[in-house]
């Protein structure tokens, strides 16, 4: 295991480019603060350095909050606002890869190996119960999210005045739909019954439903 001295470049860095994509972003981004000592110790547990776009967002902070809370970028956690470190999320679930990444509607992106030679973000879907590769990297991932594809993304979810509701919604909650995006009826969300649950209860009721059905 390397140790915490050799994770950390100060000279190369990759905080400076996620700053400059944050404030160049044209969605609403929040940066969480983190502790030092929590960031270092998630860091010396992630095992990445500081130069990648993940090390040094675990490093240096504790999430980002993406379009007022629908989408949550996984970090050393902001504990004050509800949102879990990537390490704690991770414990929860066995989804051969690391958990980066959550949404409000129970959605979950996931970096593993897939059929590309590099690890790529796959994507567990509410609304197929399956997962997608999306065929990009983590950096080139969330470069892209922060550049307005979050929107082109969730887009045929959303409904008038999701921006006050996703607001009001702890980071550690999610969205419960019903009847459930995966189904015929759960199609037009706007109609639909929304109410809040942790976040650890959504996640997991959509994945045994896809156990079940065999997705």
């Amino acid at each position: 295991m390397r140790s915490l001295a050799e994770l950390i470049s100060d000279d190369r860095s990759a905080w400076a480019e996620i700053e400059a994509a944050v404030s160049g972003s044209p969605c609403a981004v929040e940066v969480l603060p983190t502790e030092p000592d929590r960031g270092a110790a998630c860091l010396h547990r992630l095992q990445v350095t500081t130069n990648s776009w993940l090390g040094a967002l675990v490093y240096f902070s504790g999430g980002l909050v993406i379009d007022q809370g629908w989408l949550r970028i996984l970090a050393s956690g902001a504990p004050e606002r509800g949102l879990a470190d990537i390490h704690a999320v991770n414990e929860t679930f066995d989804l051969a890869g690391l958990v980066v990444a959550q949404d409000v509607m129970g959605g979950e992106f996931v970096w593993r190996q897939g059929d590309a030679a590099q690890p790529t973000i796959h994507y567990f879907a509410p609304d197929t119960l399956r997962w997608e590769d999306l065929g990009l990297g983590y950096t080139d991932w969330l470069y892209a999210m922060l550049g307005g594809a979050v929107d082109q993304f969730y887009t045929t979810w959303r409904w008038p005045g999701w921006e006050d509701e996703i607001a009001a919604c702890p980071l550690d909650n999610g969205l419960h739909v019903l009847p459930p995006l995966y189904t015929k009826q759960g199609k037009d969300v706007a109609d639909s019954d929304r109410r809040q649950i942790p976040m650890h209860q959504l996640v997991s009721v959509l994945h045994d439903v896809a156990d079940q059905l065999g997705t």
